[in-house]
């Protein structure tokens, strides 16, 4: 039946009201209404969102990107022109959060703010140009950009807010997709080494929680429940260990060790990717090699 249901089909279920994307029914927030205002606070959310993921010392203040723009034009060691064109971009969107609380001040004060004003212009020129920097910022747990944090002050910017909150139930499909390929990997690589009958069962809890998560706002009564759970079923995953003889074999104890640390990885990043409430295609491909390679070894 799911298979022929539409991308955006509305229901209610289990008297929440839910939407479908690729696979998932995700919990359905009605959009706050379209005004230069609302832009302006959810740019500056997603711009606060966007720094808590990335690698620190690149929320650069917007009053500075002259100079940040002139250290990175400059640089040509690459490994350090990697980090100042982080720190640009970090500048960039921070320019443009200031540029729009002054419209919106404008705004409140009568002056009418038309979509080719120049500095309307100048904001999408520099959330272009941010974008373009994006793929040199890097996760704050080492692991890809997440580029589609750094798209999304743009799309805000360029899109109706309607339409971007309907942009946003589709990547959280796509992390949600991303949580149930880790958690089915822990199932039939680690789990299976680690021989705790207890493992599957936690695994799938963690699951369920982690998708859970990605699909709630902050701002829901509901997350006083919704993020206690995510964070129990992660530490009793985390403390899964098996309960070997003293006589064990080094080279089970070792596989042990493994599979352990491999288990923490998962949760890890399960972890990075609820947060994000975004896909992590390369990690997760990445992490799911290294399940196969570990069970391939066993």
């Amino acid at each position: 039946m799911s298979e022929q249901l539409m991308n955006g089909t509305l229901a209610v279920i289990d008297g929440e009201s839910r939407v479908y994307y690729d696979g998932y029914w995700i919990k359905h927030y009605a959009p706050p209404q379209d005004t230069l205002e609302t832009k302006r606070r959810l740019i500056q959310a997603l711009t606060r969102r966007l720094f808590n993921h990335v690698e620190h010392g690149i929320n650069i203040p917007g009053a500075r990107l002259d100079e940040v723009r002139a250290a990175f034009q400059a640089e040509s060691e690459p490994a350090l022109k990697r980090v100042k064109g982080a720190m640009l971009a970090g500048a960039l969107f921070n320019r443009v959060a200031d540029i729009f609380t002054c419209l919106v001040d404008l705004q409140i004060a009568g002056v009418t703010i038309s979509p080719d004003d120049s500095l309307m212009i100048q904001c999408e020129q520099y959330l272009i140009e941010a974008l373009e920097l994006g793929p040199l910022v890097r996760h704050r747990g080492g692991h890809e950009g997440i580029d589609e944090l750094w798209g999304e002050p743009f799309k805000a910017f360029s899109m109706s807010v309607a339409d971007f909150y309907d942009s946003r139930y589709l990547k959280i499909a796509l992390a949600m997709r991303d949580i149930d390929r880790i958690a089915t990997a822990m199932k039939e690589t680690i789990a299976e080494s680690l021989q705790i009958t207890a493992a599957a069962s936690a695994i799938d809890e963690l699951t369920d929680a982690a998708k859970r998560k990605c699909e709630i706002l902050r701002t829901d009564p509901a997350i006083f429940e919704v993020w206690p759970a995510f964070v129990v079923a992660a530490e009793r995953v985390t403390r899964l260990a098996p309960a070997l003889p003293a006589s064990t074999a080094s080279v089970t104890r070792q596989e042990i060790i493994e599979a352990a640390k491999l288990l923490r990885s998962g949760v890890e990043l399960i972890g990075f990717i609820v947060r994000a409430r975004v896909q992590m295609p390369k990690s997760t491909r990445e992490f799911i090699e290294e399940c196969q390679s570990f069970h391939a070894t066993l």
